[in-house]
């Protein structure tokens, strides 16, 4: 993929999150609403490609994301995990593990700043202490 600018990948991080989230209510194909979703979401091209290219890396790995997430969980049970911070957690995830040019640090520090802006400070708290932990026991090598 050629380079986005970081805002766009931001937004695209954020629409991503957005669309999965609803995804959850909804439990349709994420193929067959895709199309739907951006017509009330627009965005740049280059933003749209990435978004897509994240959900599409999620939905095929969403099972291994979820039991790493869950793993690392720290004194919580993963039905307390909210769908908003779910999200953010499957989708930094995925960039940590599939995404190679995007480093560790910025999926988590991207995480973080998409989680202040849909939760509160103590979300993003949250956030990083999952990731932290999902960096020390998943290193990106070795889940590909």
């Amino acid at each position: 993929m050629s380079a986005i600018n970081p805002q766009l990948r931001r937004r695209a991080r954020e629409r991503a999150v957005q669309f999965l989230f609803g995804l959850d209510f909804t439990q349709y194909g994420w193929e067959s609403t895709i199309e739907t979703f951006w017509v009330g979401n627009p965005v740049k091209p280059g933003a749209k490609a990435y978004a897509e290219r994240l959900i599409r890396g999620v939905m095929e790995h969403r099972i291994a994301l979820d039991e790493a997430i869950d793993a690392a969980l720290n004194r919580w049970t993963p039905d307390r995990v909210g769908r908003v911070e779910r999200n953010v957690l499957r989708v930094a995830l995925y960039e940590m593990w599939h995404e190679p040019d995007v480093p560790t640090n910025v999926a988590i520090n991207e995480a973080i700043e998409v989680t202040k802006v849909y939760g509160e400070e103590e979300t993003a708290r949250f956030i990083n202490g999952v990731l932290d932990r999902l960096r020390e026991i998943e290193p990106r090598a070795s889940a590909t």
